[in-house]
């Protein structure tokens, strides 16, 4: 093997490093939340919970993209925006496609953003009640 392969492949993993610490770190957190029974009442508090276990990591607890993000993603979006970038009405339906399908770059890049509410052991209601608390949580931050 030349020398510019091996550099070129330690270099790869390398940049893998920060997202592998990443998904060990949230492991945990997924196991936890897969333990506990799933509050899925409607209410502000449960989608700011939610937020702050799945969302905040790349997010930022203020909403705006500020979170420890790993490379090679790319800044997450200011989700306090969110309405004045849809002509002033919040998107409901988006974000609600978006935390149920996640985000992909394109071509053969990574998953920009995970799909959370499928690794929960939700069943589907349970599942669009926690999407539901979230995007309303969201709804609930967007500056005017």
């Amino acid at each position: 093997m030349s020398r510019s392969l091996i550099r070129r492949n330690l270099a790869n993993l390398l940049r893998l490093c920060p997202l592998l610490a990443l998904v060990v770190a949230l492991c945990p957190g997924q196991e936890k939340q897969a333990q506990k029974a799933p509050d899925v009442s409607s209410s502000p508090s449960a989608g700011a919970a939610q937020f702050a276990l799945h969302c905040a990591v790349c997010h930022g607890n203020d909403l705006k993209g500020t979170g420890p993000f790993p490379p090679p993603y790319r800044v997450p979006p200011d989700l306090t925006t969110l309405s004045r970038r849809h002509g002033g009405k919040f998107p409901q339906e988006y974000v609600t496609k978006v935390l149920r399908n996640g985000v992909t770059l394109p071509a053969h890049g990574p998953a920009e953003m995970p799909v959370w509410a499928a690794t929960t052991h939700l069943d589907k209601s349970q599942r669009e009640a926690w999407i539901k608390d979230l995007a309303d949580f969201i709804k609930s931050r967007q500056i005017k």
